[in-house]
């Protein structure tokens, strides 16, 4: 299982770069404008050249509209700025085939310029909240659209988390509907080390977390601290030790 963490300025890469054995994306997000804000172009630049260049950075292009043409040129200036996961926030598709429509202007518009870049289509587990597509249908159209990974995450940020609106057996189903579709399985909203165990048990191939490693467990107010990433590290890899035990027992 990958850890990806989100930063939401160059000072916190730079904390992101002093644990980065500890972890394996960087994520540029702006988490005032939404659980997958938009940042900077030059944002998403300077992260890239904050970090060691071993480490992908991964950029979202927002809760994004029902705006396939705006949804691309999003994208592309996300992958031109360096970033080598692109993930969209399907905040406003409310159809799967509205769905499809604006991945696949995005695959074009990514692959296009970078063939090696992966495009993540994200929906939100507490969907049922905003009105957008059920979760389930993610895997599915993000197969059906050419991109490289499915995701959940949160889009209320009010402290609910992903397991209370997707439990973990169906975010289970999630992961073998991507693992089906030749798609990685994200997964994210508000995760806290008590859940690795679960995620792990599912199959889940990227983690996602902000609030779990900052001050005060606090996304917005506090500040991504490096012991904090390599402590949900240690936690990530006792849970993947203890799972691979009881797969492949000895004796």
């Amino acid at each position: 299982m990958l850890l990806l963490i989100s930063p939401d300025s160059v000072e916190e890469a730079l904390d992101c770069a002093k644990a980065a054995e500890h972890l394996d994306i960087v994520d540029v997000k702006k988490p005032d404008e939404g659980s997958l804000g938009a940042n900077y172009p030059w944002v998403i630049r300077e992260i890239r050249d904050a970090i060691p260049a071993d480490k992908p950075v991964s950029a979202t292009v927002g809760d994004v509209p029902y705006k396939p043409g705006t949804v691309a040129q999003a994208a592309l200036g996300a992958v031109v700025s360096g970033a080598t996961y692109i993930k969209v926030g399907l905040y406003g598709c409310t159809t799967p085939d509205q769905v499809v429509e604006v991945m696949r202007g995005v695959v074009r518009a990514v692959k296009d310029h970078r063939p090696d870049a992966l495009v993540v289509a994200s929906g939100y587990a507490d969907a049922h909240r905003i009105g957008c597509v059920n979760p389930l249908a993610i895997p599915g159209v993000a197969q059906r659209s050419g991109c490289d990974a499915a995701m959940l995450d949160t889009a209320v940020k009010d402290g609910t988390r992903l397991f209370d609106h997707v439990p973990p057996d169906v975010c289970g189903e999630f992961v073998r509907l991507a693992h089906e579709g030749g798609l990685l399985a994200a997964l994210a909203g508000s995760v806290k080390a008590e859940d690795l165990g679960a995620l792990t048990r599912i199959g889940t191939d990227i983690v996602g977390v902000r609030g779990a490693v900052c001050e005060g467990g606090d996304r917005n107010a506090g500040r991504i601290q490096p012991h904090l990433v390599a402590a949900f590290r240690a936690e990530m890899d006792r849970h993947a030790r203890e799972h691979a035990a009881v797969v492949t027992p000895t004796g």
